[in-house]
């Protein structure tokens, strides 16, 4: 008899915890009701698809955010985000996020490079970093922001903060 090989987990997910569904619109964490079928649609707002984050990096119903897909396009962005950033999510889509925010310190290059981290997170790859941004056409506005994986579909979440750590 042939023995059969034994199933061993992969350095780094094993320990990983699972991710955190919120509504990619209104931030709120999923409401899971199990008599109603499974959807993708949040089922407090109705407006917001629901992303899967890292507990580390999923958002507050109180924190801004956007996502942000790998031609660093925004593809969506929270209510809280429109508000903050003065931009309605229709006007935002499909621009590049450059075109909203950029690094905080100009002479920003190297493995923290804003476009680096958005790049990779939108793959599915790194962890959670920490940046500091700012809105383009400002120059004394600093948002604390962390940057991470998020899917489906696969994207990086950018969450904007006011610095406090969480």
């Amino acid at each position: 008899m042939m023995k059969r090989p034994q199933l061993v987990a992969l350095p780094g997910y094993a320990d990983r915890q699972p991710d955190v569904h919120f509504c990619g619109h209104c931030g709120h964490a999923a409401v899971i009701d199990i008599a109603e079928p499974t959807s993708r649609v949040c089922g407090r707002c109705e407006l917001g698809l629901l992303i899967g984050a890292p507990p580390e990096l999923a958002p507050a119903p109180t924190d801004p955010f956007l996502l942000v897909d790998s031609t660093l396009s925004v593809c969506g962005m929270s209510a809280l985000a429109e508000e903050l950033l003065g931009v309605s999510e229709t006007a935002a889509v499909n621009r590049h996020v450059n075109e909203l925010l950029v690094p905080a310190d100009a002479e920003v290059s190297g493995p923290g490079d804003l476009v680096n981290l958005l790049i990779h997170a939108a793959r599915g790859d790194g962890e959670v970093h920490e940046v500091v941004l700012r809105p383009t056409d400002e120059y004394g506005i600093r948002f604390w922001a962390r940057i991470g994986p998020c899917g489906p579909p696969r994207a990086a979440l950018l969450v904007l903060g006011d610095g406090r750590i969480r």
